[in-house]
């Protein structure tokens, strides 16, 4: 038997090859794990500037990767209508989760004995409401939200908590006193209505970080009785110069922004109506057409041009007295289009209650 003896460069080569297989293995792993390192880097990057749009507090459920990245191209490409409606969603949620169905109409708050005020029925405060807010739903310190005054009308505090909207706001070179009037201010005022209609959220813009050391905010309560009797008073004031008997007011905070009635048969001009009006002269007083965080009160259920315009004001909450319905049956002329519908329809979120002082309104229209 002839014994062949062993190709050495083919086996020499064979184990260069081998050496290399393995090489390139161990270059692959090192790559994939660089990458999962990336992977994190970027998720950590994009929960810092996405955590702003979801509340911190545990009883929130966490975002996923994907949805976060969707609220930064948001942020990025000026959607903030697109993440004030879904705060508001989520806050909402909570709310009823939490026991705070959404708040019945004007007439069922009443005491049907006495027919006292729809306000004197609930029975949560402003420091009641500032705890919820902050405390139970986003989870937060409050001795980073320290109160530095209060009554039974209002609270004021100083937010100098950790604050991701002030990062993300930072790092993509974004004015807070833009993202947040438009992301949060709306969904803030929702929470609070679900409460008590009659509390107001206030932010005051001249003092929001990073332009001030803190952000100053309150939560005052309305009135919102002897304010529609300000619009009642209006309405009687038109009647007697001849015109239809249309009262409206605006307030802003606890500032009554403008007042004022229709004035169409005086002017010979139909489109003075006195929401028309209240909206003109409040953002006149402002000194812009954006009303975000007003109410406007109306003795009557807004008629489609005066929805409209308050949509286009982006005023927050609309309360009126009779509705379309109730003065059409009272032989007043009415489009029957109601201004619910008009809101639900719009790219804004405004809120709209009806019924307050009822009986009272009405009276105008018999």
């Amino acid at each position: 038997m002839t014994l062949r003896r062993p190709n050495t460069l083919a086996a020499r080569e064979r184990r260069t090859q081998r050496a290399r297989i393995a090489a390139l293995f161990a270059g692959l792993r090192t790559c994939y794990r660089a990458g999962q390192r990336v992977l994190k880097a970027v998720a950590s990057f994009f929960s810092s500037l996405l955590a702003p749009l979801t509340p911190p507090g545990h009883h929130q459920m966490q975002a996923s990767f994907e949805e976060r990245v969707t609220r930064a191209q948001r942020l990025l490409t000026g959607d903030l209508r697109a993440a004030e409606k879904e705060t508001a969603g989520k806050r909402l949620t909570w709310l009823e989760q939490a026991g705070f169905p959404e708040a019945p109409e004007w007439p069922e708050l009443r005491s049907p004995a006495d027919g006292s005020s729809a306000t004197a029925r609930r029975a949560v405060s402003p420091r009641q409401a500032y705890e919820l807010l902050f405390r139970d739903y986003m989870g937060l310190d409050l001795l980073e939200l320290p109160v530095v005054e209060e009554s039974d009308s209002h609270v004021t505090w100083l937010s100098r908590n950790a604050c991701p909207t002030l990062e993300a706001c930072s790092r993509l070179g974004l004015d807070t006193r833009e993202v947040c009037r438009v992301v949060y201010e709306k969904p803030t005022q929702l929470f609070l209505s679900r409460l008590d209609p009659s509390l107001r959220f206030v932010r005051d813009y001249s003092a929001i970080r990073p332009y001030a050391p803190h952000c100053r905010e309150s939560i005052v309560r309305l009135d919102l009785d002897g304010l529609m009797r300000e619009a009642i008073a209006e309405a009687w004031a038109a009647k007697a110069e001849g015109n239809k008997g249309y009262g409206a007011a605006i307030v802003l905070g606890d500032r009554i922004l403008a007042q004022a009635h229709d004035s169409i048969t005086t002017d010979r001009d139909p489109s003075k109506h006195g929401e028309l009006k209240v909206i003109c002269e409040a953002a006149a007083t402002l000194g812009s057409p954006d009303l975000c965080g007003a109410l406007l009160l109306s003795t009557c259920e807004p008629c489609p041009m005066c929805a409209g315009l308050a949509i286009w004001a982006n005023v927050t909450t609309i309360i009126y007295g009779s509705s379309i319905a109730d003065a059409a049956a009272m032989g007043r002329t009415r489009i029957m289009v109601e201004a619910a519908e008009i809101a639900q329809r719009s790219p804004f979120t405004i809120e709209v209650f009806g019924g307050l002082l009822k009986t009272e309104c009405d009276s105008l229209y018999v």
